[in-house]
């Protein structure tokens, strides 16, 4: 997709702060700084739309944003962050809950993981959480500029393995500084959403 007009639209916490607009939305799920706020800003041509951070655990809210009066991205809050309280931990974790259950225009959960590790235990758990209830996942392995291109296979085959993995499953490894799996990732978006290029 061509990538002009990108608005944060909504910032949600609730329900009711939802957009009501009906479009498709593909939901970013990942550990904190698996490099979700990059993807997102690499995927929609802009610097610093989604708000990267050295700090993980920044994203606290669920927001949206309007890609060209099509879709939403949904970037959803880091899991698996330690420091923030047990209290602030188990909140995130309702609101999350309650937009992957409910939302009936999430069309497909993009989940992140970096590529140069064994998923942890909260990648398994949330990936198997999904796939229980039936979502649509494409997993997305961060950070493949960081590997040498030989070592690409074997780490997509410890990443399939680790997760269990089908044939049909989608893993693709991407690097928000190349921009190496764009133009695929788009490709896999517009046919789950069924958008068809102007």
């Amino acid at each position: 997709m061509i990538v002009n007009n990108v608005s944060l639209e909504a910032v949600a916490v609730k329900k009711e702060q939802y957009p009501a607009t009906g479009m498709p939305e593909v939901a970013f799920a990942g550990k904190s700084n698996v490099g979700k706020s990059s993807l997102i800003n690499c995927m929609i041509n802009r610097k610093a739309l989604a708000r990267t951070s050295q700090n993980p655990g920044k994203t606290r809210t669920i927001n949206f944003y309007n890609v060209e009066d099509r879709l939403y991205f949904v970037d959803l809050p880091g899991y698996g962050y330690a420091k923030a309280p047990k209290s602030e931990q188990q909140k995130w974790g309702k609101m999350i809950e309650g937009y992957l259950l409910k939302r009936e225009e999430l069309k497909t959960i993009i989940m992140l993981v970096d590529i140069r590790h064994e998923p942890g235990e909260n990648d398994r758990m949330m990936y198997d959480w999904l796939k229980h209830y039936g979502h649509n996942i494409i997993i997305v392995a961060t950070k493949s500029d960081k590997l040498k291109r030989s070592q690409l296979d074997k780490h997509k085959k410890m990443l399939k393995t680790a997760f269990g993995l089908e044939k049909e499953d989608i893993l693709l490894p991407f690097s928000s500084e190349t921009k190496s799996g764009r133009d695929e990732l788009w490709e896999i978006i517009e046919r789950v959403c069924e958008i068809t290029r102007e």
